[in-house]
């Protein structure tokens, strides 16, 4: 009984934490569904989510060092469409006014829901690293991952060498987090191939309601290959890598504030 007690609570933080994911879908259903008058589809999603951004900040759901976070996406996940988009991985047949170089402006927080996603679930659960490897090994694995998106058309596909060397480097590291006041733990390697199979769930839903197109979804839709949750996956770690290092800098900045503040402090009453 407890145990479905403490899923019910992870499920509706989980929930939560996915706010900004689920409006995109909504967005991408009903946009489907109702022809929205005045522009064309792709520049209504734009607005929803930049509408979605603003309400989220101003109601106090993300923090501004969360839009940062967020914001860092956008621009990372716009830089791998435009290329990608350039190599025919996929596409955006539909018109717009805010498409540059054939991609949607609006694809950008796709990318950018990933991480409100994590930023929201790292708070509301508490997420803390152990054994977490140091940001000289993390840096360079990160953007070796990210650039291999790139590279691969021209040169060798190294993903499953990075992913072999995601499981050594990671291997002794674990994330813990908390629901209803009880800690649970879980190996970083597992949680990177959780959210990385959601995900591509998420993609299917996502090319059904026409979010974009992979070559064999031109005619009909069909189910997206199974192969590309190994995309997701790293594309998650680079995800993941990025804002917990961020975290982990903020939280290093904070001790060493608190810390002088405390030096401080036994200062002044010294010399009381």
């Amino acid at each position: 009984m407890r145990a479905m007690k403490q899923l019910g609570h992870f499920g509706v933080e989980q929930a939560l934490s996915c706010l900004f994911p689920v409006v995109i879908f909504a967005s991408l259903a009903v946009t489907q569904i109702i022809s929205l008058p005045f522009l064309p589809r792709y520049d209504w999603l734009l607005i929803i989510c930049l509408f979605m951004q603003w309400g989220m900040v101003r109601s106090g759901l993300e923090t501004l060092d969360e839009l940062k976070v967020i914001t860092l996406f956008h621009i990372i996940g716009l830089a791998l469409e435009l290329f990608k988009v350039h190599m025919g991985s996929w596409s955006y047949p539909d018109e717009g006014y805010t498409k540059i170089l054939g991609v949607p402006l609006y694809s950008g927080f796709m990318y950018a829901s990933v991480a409100s996603y994590l930023c929201q679930a790292w708070r509301r659960l508490h997420v803390q690293l152990i054994n977490w490897p140091s940001n000289w090994i993390v840096v360079p694995l990160s953007a070796s991952i990210y650039l291999n998106f790139f590279t691969h058309h021209y040169w060798i596909d190294v993903r499953w060498w990075l992913s072999g060397l995601v499981i050594i480097v990671f291997w002794k590291s674990w994330v813990t987090y908390e629901v209803n006041r009880s800690q649970y733990r879980m190996p970083i390697a597992l949680s990177f191939v959780l959210i990385g199979f959601f995900i591509w769930i998420a993609e299917n839903i996502a090319t059904f309601f026409g979010a974009w197109e992979y070559p064999n979804q031109t005619e009909a839709w069909s189910l997206v290959h199974l192969g590309k949750v190994s995309s997701w996956l790293l594309l998650v770690i680079v995800s993941f890598l990025i804002v917990a290092t961020l975290k982990r800098v903020k939280g290093e900045s904070r001790s060493r504030l608190q810390g002088s503040l405390f030096v401080r402090e036994d200062s002044e009453k010294l010399h009381e």
